[in-house]
């Protein structure tokens, strides 16, 4: 008789209980090759109703540059910021701004106001993208960080009257960019995948939106002053002269790392773009974009 059922045998007899082992937890399984971990969802929010905006917002109607890296937007950020009733910031990247609520009190408290991390997440996002516009002494902001494209929908739900501008340019064209960029770090293939992840979000919130205004870089660099009329109407306000030059109407300046800086963009004034690449010249993995771009 083994150890165990004899012991079994004496605690029942004096205290009905018994000895059981635990059974071991079996050995986790590496992933497959190519499998890929499903990411945690995002923090709950509500979605404030036009008749809560009153309350729940203090900024409204902001606008959103949507679009890849390297497709111009810094470039159409400082002729916006140009204007003297729009503001457009350097990159603020507010989509990694969160909230860490500390404790479960901290939790509960809040909780019990009805605003979950998603909500705190977006009142501190309203709340710097506004202090921003009140220290420019403007009337709009115009925020273009290209990350943005990968929260479109966060976006619109924490600012229903958002209004967004998506602006586009030949995918090979914004590959090559983001590869000279950087040519070390960012191969030219890596450069076309890390785009193309890019690209690929800012259709999918294009083909999300309802409305919205469609611009092309190459149009901008061609024939900026139709462009910079259209987008005006877009926005509600008046075209101004020296969107076109911004270098001398106090646009702003470029900051390092916070999107472009180069000698193109610190001239003040619309530079050409690149001639566009012939269709031989296309990476196989750009093409589909092309084709839905317009592009082939």
């Amino acid at each position: 008789m083994s150890l165990t059922r004899t012991l079994n045998r004496a605690l029942t007899a004096t205290t009905g209980l018994q000895v059981r082992r635990v059974p071991r937890p079996a050995p986790s399984r590496p992933a497959a090759p190519g499998a890929r971990s499903e990411q945690p969802p995002g923090p709950a929010y509500r979605c404030p109703s036009p008749e809560d905006l009153p309350v729940e917002r203090l900024l409204r109607e902001p606008v959103f540059i949507i679009s890849s890296v390297r497709s111009g937007s810094t470039l159409l950020r400082m002729m916006l910021g140009a204007h003297s009733r729009l503001h457009a910031p350097h990159e603020l990247h507010i989509r990694h701004l969160r909230v860490d609520h500390g404790n479960a009190v901290a939790r509960s408290a809040t909780t019990a106001l009805g605003l979950a991390r998603g909500d705190l997440e977006h009142l501190l996002w309203d709340r710097v993208l506004h202090r921003e516009l009140v220290r420019s002494g403007k009337d709009v902001i115009v925020e273009k960080t290209p990350g943005n494209a990968f929260v479109y929908q966060r976006l619109r739900d924490c600012w229903p009257d958002a209004r967004f501008v998506f602006l586009l340019r030949h995918p090979e064209s914004v590959a090559r960019s983001w590869h000279e960029s950087d040519p070390v770090k960012r191969p030219y293939e890596a450069a076309v995948t890390e785009s193309l992840r890019y690209m690929e979000a800012v259709e999918a919130a294009r083909a999300a939106g309802s409305g919205g205004h469609t611009v092309r870089y190459e149009d901008i660099t061609a024939a900026p002053e139709e462009q910079m009329r259209r987008l005006c109407a877009f926005l509600g306000v008046d075209y101004e002269p020296g969107m076109l030059r911004y270098g001398r109407a106090g646009g702003g300046r470029p900051v390092r790392g916070l999107g472009d800086w180069r000698e193109t963009i610190r001239t003040g004034e619309v530079q050409p773009g690149r001639p566009l690449p012939g269709p031989g010249e296309i990476a196989e993995a750009l093409r589909p974009m092309c084709r839905t771009w317009g592009y082939l």
